[in-house]
């Protein structure tokens, strides 16, 4: 279970939108790659990782919010949002912009379809902060970032917070 390095905001694949996987052919190789996942997501003290924040061009996050302290991990395979409601308007980070954070608006109820580790197809709802992982890290997915979501201004501000802290990046 190595954890691996994080992608970080300027990297090409963190830009580049994640063909659908081919649950069969890539079977074998998932129990390792979702144990990285895992690995790799605790020791930076996430909520989510998406696949392309390991470097990896592959349509998987996985996502634990800990509701009520306690473990309960989610793996999405091939996610699609099937329906988004209401709304929050809350601060956001990435672990792969590590120390930036944001105002952003999102929904505050999603409900998502994946297959899980198993390739069980499931549909899934979140509110809070497990609909903003879904939507943060399904965007991952499609190569965005959540600071592409915030209005122009806001995104120059950002970009220069983002300059100055990217020299301690590892």
């Amino acid at each position: 279970m190595p954890v691996r390095r994080i992608t970080k905001h300027g990297e090409t694949v963190l830009k580049t939108a994640c063909p659908p996987l081919d649950y069969e052919a890539f079977k074998p190789e998932l129990p390792a790659l979702i144990k990285d996942m895992w690995a790799t997501m605790a020791a930076a003290r996430g909520v989510g990782l998406a696949a392309p924040q390991i470097g990896l061009s592959l349509r998987i996050a996985v996502i634990d919010v800990r509701p009520e302290g306690k473990s309960d991990r989610i793996v999405l395979i091939n996610p699609e949002i099937v329906s988004l409601e209401g709304e929050l308007n809350d601060e956001e980070g990435c672990l792969s912009l590590p120390g930036v954070y944001a105002k952003l608006r999102r929904h505050s109820r999603a409900r998502v379809r994946a297959l899980d580790e198993n390739g069980v197809s499931r549909e899934l709802s979140g509110e809070g902060l497990l609909a903003r992982a879904f939507q943060h890290e399904i965007d991952h997915l499609d190569g965005r970032l959540y600071i592409d979501r915030i209005p122009f201004e806001e995104r120059l501000a950002v970009l220069d917070v983002i300059k100055k802290a990217k020299p301690g990046w590892d």
